[in-house]
C-alpha cells in the first residue's frame, strides 16, 4: 500500500478518496447488469481494455464502446433503480421491469413500449409514477441524513 505523502493536497486526497469509493460503488452494482453490458464494463474497470480493444472484440466503433460504457457508469452511480429495489414494496413487478429498462438499461419510452406491447403514453405515465416515488424516496433519505448529522453534531 503507499503512503500518502504530505506535500499531497487536501483537495487531491478527495478527490482520489472520491474516485475510491465510486470504484467500490461500481463493483458492488456490476452484478446488477446482464449480459454484454456486464462484461464491457468488467473487461474496462477490472481488466484495464481500453475502448479500442473493446470495440475490435465487439466489431462496433470506439466511440459506441465509449459511450455504452459511460452511460453504464452513469446509470450505475445515479442510484434510482437502486433505490426502486431498495423499496421494492411500493412497486409492482411491472413497474420494476419498466425501471431497470429505462433506468438501467437505458432505453427509450418507445423501445420500452414495443417491448411489453403497451403504448408510449402508458410507459410514460408509468414512468412519471415510478420517478415521483423515487423522489419521495430521495427526500426522506436526505431528510434523515441531516437529521442524522444533526443530532450526532457533525455538520
Amino acid at each position: 500500500m503507499r503512503k500518502v505523502h504530505s506535500n499531497i493536497s487536501r483537495e487531491t486526497r478527495r478527490a482520489k478518496n472520491l474516485c475510491r469509493g465510486q470504484m467500490d460503488l461500481l463493483r458492488s452494482r456490476l452484478n446488477l447488469l446482464s449480459g454484454k453490458d456486464r462484461l464491457l464494463l468488467t473487461m474496462y474497470l477490472e481488466k484495464g481494455s481500453s475502448f479500442r480493444q473493446l470495440a475490435r472484440l465487439t466489431g462496433v466503433s470506439d466511440t459506441i464502446i465509449a459511450r455504452r460504457i459511460y452511460n453504464l457508469i452513469g446509470w450505475l452511480t445515479d442510484g434510482r433503480y437502486v433505490a426502486c429495489l431498495r423499496n421494492r414494496s411500493r412497486f409492482t413487478d411491472q413497474e420494476l421491469a419498466l425501471a431497470k429498462d429505462r433506468f438501467l438499461m437505458g432505453l427509450s419510452v418507445r423501445k420500452i413500449a414495443q417491448k411489453y406491447q403497451s403504448t408510449d403514453y402508458c410507459v410514460h405515465k408509468t414512468l412519471k409514477h415510478i420517478q415521483q416515488i423515487v423522489g419521495t424516496i430521495r427526500q426522506d433519505a436526505a431528510r434523515n441524513a441531516g437529521l442524522n448529522t444533526v443530532q450526532t453534531g457533525y455538520i
